[in-house]
């Protein structure tokens, strides 16, 4: 599938637009290719780019006190960048980097907010699509204070089962809040 057709598909899941606002919304995108281990956003820069992943993996995760929490995942096909420091355009508290070699679509915060602003389908798309990643981050905050360790780990393999093959088990195990010793132990231990 053409890069454009998974945008336009990825869109349009989330709320219908226009044909004036997807010609619109489809030109200022560019996409480009990144090696394994290569940061898109350090923590103190702003971020200036909306990422859709094409291929590959990547993580946002927070540094402190030299340990490193990894707050999320993405990967095809799947919209991706610190989403905070995107819309607030406020230095990021967190990193986000490619996992593995990644091909991504980009969109520039200035072509964004110009979309924003003419395209009332396109503000209403952004505001189901922050709605919906809202939910989802009270369901995960839910998931890291009240679960045990096993709970955790079976939440995120029936949720997300290909990951394990995906994702390096140290962030798979920062994710879940356990340390690697303990992720190793539920992986041979637990029956899904």
């Amino acid at each position: 599938m053409a890069p454009l057709d998974i945008l336009y598909k990825q869109v349009q899941s989330v709320h219908k637009i226009d044909e004036a606002a997807w010609q619109d919304l489809s030109l200022p995108w560019t996409e480009i290719s990144l090696k394994r281990k290569q940061v898109l956003t350090y923590a103190g820069d702003t971020e200036k780019y909306l990422y859709l992943v094409l291929d590959g993996v990547q993580r946002a995760y927070y540094q402190h006190e030299g340990k490193e929490a990894t707050l999320v995942f993405s990967y095809a096909p799947s919209f991706s960048g610190v989403i905070d420091s995107f819309f607030t355009q406020q230095p990021s508290r967190f990193c986000l980097e490619t996992i593995t070699h990644s091909t991504l679509l980009r969109i520039h915060y200035n072509d964004m907010l110009g979309l924003i602003e003419k395209h009332r389908s396109i503000e209403t798309w952004v505001r189901k699509a922050l709605t919906i990643t809202l939910a989802g981050t009270l369901e995960r905050q839910v998931e890291l204070m009240s679960f045990s360790a096993e709970e955790k780990f079976t939440t995120l393999l029936r949720r997300s089962p290909h990951v394990l093959n995906l994702i390096p088990h140290k962030y798979l195990a920062s994710y879940i809040g356990v340390d690697p010793t303990t992720f190793s132990k539920l992986l041979s231990s637990v029956k899904l």
